[in-house]
C-alpha cells in the first residue's frame, strides 16, 4: 500500500500548477455563505462577480484562464435559467446536467473497453495510451472508472431528489461538500485501489512496456 509521502508526492504531480481546484470551491464556498446571509439572488450575483475576479487575478498573473472562464461560463447559464424559469432551483440545473454526462461518459467508454480514468492518467502523465490498453493494465483502469461512475451516479441521483423538493439550501451544500473535498478522497481511494490491482495483474511497467521488456515483469511500482 503507498505510504503517505508517496500520495503527497503523486497529488503534486496531479495538482501542481493546477488552479481548478480554487476556481471550482471558492465561487461556491462563496455562494452558500452570500445565500445564508444575504438572500439567493444576491448570492448568485456575488457568486459571478467572484469568479470574474478569480478570472482578472489569473489574467493578470499570466495563467491558464480555462477553469475559470468555465466558472464563469457555468454561472452566467445558471443565471439565465434562474431567471427564465423563475425558481431558484433552476440555478442548479447546468450542475444536474452535467452530473448526467459525465456520468453517462464514464459507463459508455467502459463499454468500449476505453475506461475514462485511463485518459485522464494520460492527460497528466502522459504516458503511451498503448500501455493504459495492455490487458494486464486495462482491467485496474477499468475497475477504478466504475467507481467513478458510481460515485457521480450517487451523487446525480441526490441532487435529483433535492432539486425535486425544491431546497435550495441542500443542494447548494451538497454541490460544495460533493465537489473538491469529496473529489479528493475520491482519487485516493482510486490511487490506493488501482496501484493494488496493477500489482494482482501482473502487468508491465510504463518502462517495460516502452522498452518492449519481456515477461516476467515487475509491473507499475508507483503512479497510476
Amino acid at each position: 500500500m503507498p505510504d503517505r509521502k508517496e500520495l503527497l508526492e503523486e497529488f503534486k504531480t496531479v495538482f501542481s500548477g493546477n488552479t481548478a481546484v480554487l476556481d471550482s470551491v471558492l465561487p461556491a464556498f462563496i455562494f452558500l455563505l452570500a445565500n445564508a446571509l444575504l438572500g439567493f439572488t444576491a448570492a448568485m450575483w456575488t457568486a459571478l462577480g467572484c469568479g470574474a475576479a478569480i478570472t482578472l487575478a489569473r489574467a493578470l498573473r499570466g495563467q491558464k484562464l480555462w477553469y475559470a472562464l468555465g466558472g464563469i461560463g457555468a454561472a452566467l447559464l445558471a443565471i439565465g435559467l434562474r431567471l427564465l424559469l423563475n425558481t431558484s432551483e433552476a440555478f442548479f440545473l447546468p450542475t444536474i446536467v452535467n452530473g448526467g454526462l459525465t456520468t453517462t461518459v464514464l459507463l459508455v467508454s467502459i463499454l468500449f473497453k476505453r475506461p475514462a480514468v485511463a485518459f485522464t492518467s494520460h492527460i497528466t502523465r502522459r504516458w503511451p495510451l498503448e500501455w493504459y490498453w495492455h490487458p494486464r493494465v486495462r482491467p485496474a483502469y477499468a475497475e477504478v472508472t466504475a467507481l467513478w461512475s458510481g460515485f457521480f451516479g450517487v451523487k446525480l441521483l441526490a441532487q435529483i431528489i433535492l432539486y425535486n423538493r425544491g431546497d435550495v439550501d441542500g443542494l447548494a451544500l451538497f454541490n460544495l461538500a460533493s465537489g473538491w473535498p469529496a473529489m479528493i478522497l475520491l482519487l485516493v481511494f482510486s490511487y490506493v485501489y488501482g496501484i493494488k490491482r496493477l500489482r494482482a495483474l501482473a502487468g508491465p511497467s510504463v518502462e517495460e512496456f516502452n522498452q518492449n521488456a519481456p515477461p516476467p515483469w515487475q509491473g507499475q511500482t508507483r503512479g497510476f
